[in-house]
């Protein structure tokens, strides 16, 4: 059986790739919902599940909220945006997959709620892929193979497309619309020694 994992799930968790289990993070204590739930604040905690137990990942519209350097004490600094990825990680499986949107720079909407602390740019992605990614000054663990790292409207992959024509035709027209505002991140889990 597959399982995806779904962070700041809301009562509506989303599972991309149709794995067979679907389980869900959150800040917020949620009530009777009907998959895998544990409550969680992903700035100070870990993911509560153990080493490579996902077969995919998503993160949307949530990695904005993450802030990048977190002041504890006078004499003690964290990184939860690279904890997090730390521990994304972590509980995927080897060649599982991570699925990220998120509103990014140039767009307004990467600045327009104030609850985003964590302003996301197409290089981004560097500091977690590659062979030698830019995190690992930070403290940055693994190493992913970005897939993909595009710029994307908002609802992306809730899109049905008949054919990879008619996705890319609407890509082109999304950009021509400036309706582009989100980063599709698409990272593949790959071997330390890669």
């Amino acid at each position: 059986m597959s399982k995806h994992l779904d962070l700041g799930c809301g009562r509506f968790p989303r599972n991309p790739l149709n794995q067979t289990e679907l389980f869900g993070v959150d800040i917020r204590d949620l009530k009777d919902v009907n998959f895998n739930y544990k409550q969680s604040n992903l700035i100070t905690q870990k993911i509560p599940y153990p080493d490579n137990y996902f077969d995919s990942i998503s993160a949307f519209d949530f990695i904005e909220h993450i802030p990048r350097i977190w002041i504890r004490s006078e004499s003690e600094t964290t990184f939860p945006f690279i904890n997090l990825m730390n521990e994304i990680f972590r509980v995927l499986k080897n060649n599982g997959v991570f699925l990220a949107i998120t509103p990014a720079y140039p767009s307004k909407q990467a600045f327009q709620d104030p609850t985003h602390v964590n302003y996301i740019t197409k290089r981004t992605a560097k500091y977690f892929s590659g062979k030698k990614p830019l995190g690992k000054i930070y403290g940055f663990k693994g190493n992913f193979l970005m897939q993909e790292n595009k710029f994307v409207p908002n609802n992306y992959l809730e899109m049905e497309f008949k054919s990879q024509i008619s996705k890319q035709l609407y890509l082109i027209y999304s950009k021509m619309k400036k309706k582009n505002t989100h980063l599709y991140w698409n990272l593949k889990k790959i071997n330390q020694e890669t």
